[in-house]
């Protein structure tokens, strides 16, 4: 369960976060009655609450019931001063690494205990994309996921395997194999997936580091075939990388 809006005291406002909440990548859409377990609130009331936050575009009501987030707080989000400026500074060098990979490129940060997409760009031969911005992903079966939590501290790694749901068959989903997979993208600099998140999928995604080393984010791209050239994908990417750094560190 997502919320607890039963408990006494609880504002409006805390009640539409507790709404909002409930949605995540498990639960892009969803109907009346399953924000409302999930929310922990009496159905009139999530209502009520609903219609007020699609008023204001913070959710959209489709044409079945269902709602999704709306796109005013998606743009909101996108207004953060960190992913804002990140957006902005890597977006040429994501047009470099697709023009040189052909790939869907992605940029990911850190969201809590998730991957959140901050911005992704695809060709027209790419096929569709596997998510889109403001999409969040675990940690555990994303290559921009490995690569946060392999450069994340202690704490990070602790919650996240506690929170090893395999999303497919080839999903990482036991400890002793995911600190395997942390220390191989540590000593490689670049964390990959193969049919993890989504079967079918292939990615591969390297960080992005601050002023003082830390990282800060992680450029990827995702195939829909077996990724095979990492000889000529992963400078490219940490070509990128590395310019979208300097140029962050510059502005800052």
């Amino acid at each position: 369960m997502a919320g607890n809006a039963h408990a006494p005291g609880r504002s409006v406002t805390s009640r539409a976060l507790d709404l909002l909440g409930t949605f995540d990548t498990q639960h892009v859409r969803q109907n009346l009655s399953q924000i409302a377990r999930r929310a922990g609130m009496p159905v009139p009331t999530c209502y009520r609450l609903l219609r007020d936050l699609a008023e204001w575009g913070a959710v959209a009501r489709g044409e079945d019931g269902t709602y999704t987030i709306g796109p005013r707080l998606a743009q909101l989000g996108l207004l953060a001063p960190l992913e804002r400026g990140l957006r902005q500074t890597a977006a040429p060098y994501m047009q470099d690494v697709l023009f040189a990979t052909r790939q869907i490129v992605n940029l990911f940060v850190l969201d809590g205990t998730e991957a959140l997409l901050l911005d992704r760009i695809a060709g027209t031969r790419v096929g569709s994309p596997i998510a889109r911005p403001g999409d969040r992903l675990p940690l555990h079966t994303s290559a921009a996921g490995k690569v946060l939590l392999a450069h994340g501290p202690a704490e990070l790694v602790e919650a996240a395997a506690a929170r090893l749901t395999p999303e497919t068959r080839y999903s990482i989903a036991d400890r002793p194999r995911l600190e395997a997979e942390l220390e191989l993208v540590r000593e490689r600099g670049y964390a990959t997936t193969e049919g993890e998140h989504s079967s079918g999928a292939y990615g591969l995604a390297v960080p992005i580091r601050g002023a003082e080393g830390e990282v800060i984010a992680a450029l990827g791209i995702v195939s829909l075939a077996r990724i095979t050239d990492f000889q000529r994908i992963v400078p490219a990417l940490q070509v990128a990388s590395a310019a979208i750094s300097r140029s962050l560190t510059r502005a800052g």
